[in-house]
């Protein structure tokens, strides 16, 4: 009886241990399920994260792709158009979120490298065009010198009227094609090509009238209290000056509409103020004259335009070489007024009257109450910037040409020292005026209180040729009637 509760106790407790050992398999299992479901949730949590990144990169690197294909098809056209013409946009970035990152430095960068390959390329070939228009130009200046100077000898041989017309016309066509070659030359860094005597600011201007088509309706006013004159070496700089901002005023303003030039004297220079009644220009126009005419930075030829419109790119040029200063700006007119500012020192002197006597051409400045007189301009192109040669010219008379402006060669020598040109007789200045002399009443000159006759009125170019004519048959007419010698053929040969 006693087996049967000890087997019964011993089978008990193997059930017990059995059920202990299952419970512990069934905790296991249930534990490994569950890490077995973490795995699983982190994997396919890291999956997607890993799959949104390629996604991400995949679309950064498509954006990168077309930011640079918008860099080479877009920006970089842009860049090369804005380097020629500042006023074209450049565009920026395709994808605003690449805005101050690597990508943007990077394409920046880019764009800065072919900016300054492309600047320093332009300016290589255009200092090797300005090189060679230089050298050509200098070549040309100097035979077309030449052929001035064979013109005005051919004028004092020949007595034949038409002859002698003829040659005034051709005086004046070389004159023009001398014009532009010289401001084509003074782009190009060259020498204006001329050194004057120290002349007389209203002979200057004069002078630059005479240079131009369409001299007739430039009038002349001379406002300057003393006998202002600029110096030798300035003279013909200022001459180009004047001339290129007188042939804007003609060019665009009607040809029956005058071109009026006032000479004001202030207390440290002088002013040449040019106004004209035409057109006018516009604000951007205005801008751009104004950075020509500043000379503050280099002018490639491309800048000027096609065809290449030189004269303000050669005064700006003069400017920044001779340290006077040209303003341009709407006139009250309606047109353009432009305004040469001259410091007195040390591009201005005061010449002594007596000594050297301004000349007849010149209009008289307002002094004293004196009248104005008109001033004569050579038809022919003769430039009486070189007054030295034009004193002894008889006033309103048919224009000398046999003594033309041109007849005495330019002085290539430096200008004097202001203090030798005052010499013993003169003041000193006071601070901020020009320097003065002492004024001595020329013998010559008329009394200022006979009242002076009325001014003879501008001639045309044919009533012009037509006086010449008649001086020419003149002349040769007294000197066959005082010389025992036979006259002169029509051509000027003597008879065999």
């Amino acid at each position: 009886m006693t087996s049967i509760p000890e087997a019964l106790l011993w089978c008990l407790s193997a059930g017990t241990a059995a059920a202990v050992v299952l419970a512990a398999l069934l905790i296991r299992a249930r534990t490994t399920r569950l890490d077995l479901h973490k795995r699983l949730a982190a994997a396919e949590e890291q999956n997607s994260a890993t799959l949104h990144s390629n996604t991400e990169l995949t679309a950064r690197l498509r954006a990168t792709e077309a930011e640079i294909r918008h860099l080479a098809g877009a920006r970089v056209p842009d860049l090369t158009t804005a380097l020629a013409h500042p006023h074209v946009p450049v565009r920026g970035l395709l994808d605003s979120r690449f805005a101050g990152s690597e990508t943007d430095h990077a394409l920046t960068a880019v764009l800065e490298q072919i900016s300054d390959a492309v600047t320093k390329e332009r300016q290589r070939v255009d200092a090797a065009a300005q090189s060679t228009l230089r050298g050509a130009t200098t070549t040309i200046q100097a035979l077309l010198y030449q052929l001035q100077t064979s013109l005005q000898e051919m004028q004092h041989r020949y007595d034949d009227p038409d002859v002698a017309q003829d040659l005034l016309a051709a005086d004046f066509l070389n004159e023009q094609a001398l014009r532009r070659i010289q401001a084509t030359g003074v782009v190009c860094g060259a020498w204006p090509g001329l050194t004057r005597e120290d002349s007389y600011l209203a002979e200057l201007v004069v002078g630059a009238t005479s240079r131009l088509r369409g001299y007739e309706r430039v009038q002349v006013s001379n406002q300057l209290r003393d006998p202002v004159a600029v110096v030798a070496r300035a003279v013909e700089p200022i001459a180009i000056t004047v001339t290129e901002l007188l042939a804007n005023a003609l060019h665009h303003s009607h040809h029956e509409l005058p071109v009026v030039v006032t000479l004001q004297q202030g207390n440290r220079g002088a002013s040449v103020i040019v106004d004209d009644y035409g057109v006018g220009m516009h604000a951007d126009e205005i801008k751009l004259a104004t950075e020509l005419l500043s000379g503050t930075d280099d002018v490639l030829l491309t800048q000027l335009g096609d065809p290449p419109r030189s004269g303000f790119a050669a005064a700006g040029q003069l400017v920044r070489q001779y340290g006077y200063g040209v303003h341009v700006e709407p006139s009250p007119y309606g047109g353009v007024r432009a305004v040469v500012y001259i410091p007195g020192d040390p591009l201005l002197t005061v010449l002594d009257e007596s000594a050297q006597p301004m000349s007849v051409m010149a209009p008289l400045p307002h002094r004293s109450g004196a009248q104005d007189r008109p001033s004569t301009v050579l038809p022919t192109g003769t430039r009486a910037a070189a007054p030295a040669e034009a004193h002894a010219a008889p006033a309103h008379a048919a224009p000398a040409h046999a003594a033309p402006a041109h007849a005495a060669p330019a002085h290539a020598a430096p200008a004097p020292d202001p203090a030798d040109r005052l010499g013993a007789a003169s003041e000193p200045p006071v601070d901020g005026e020009l320097p003065r002399r002492r004024r001595r009443r020329p013998v010559s000159e008329p009394d200022e209180s006979v009242p002076r006759t009325e001014p003879v009125r501008e001639r045309s170019p044919e009533e012009t040729g037509s006086l010449w004519a008649a001086l020419q048959q003149g002349t040769e007419s007294g000197r066959a009637a005082a010389q025992p010698d036979p006259p002169r053929s029509p051509e000027g040969n003597a008879h065999s």
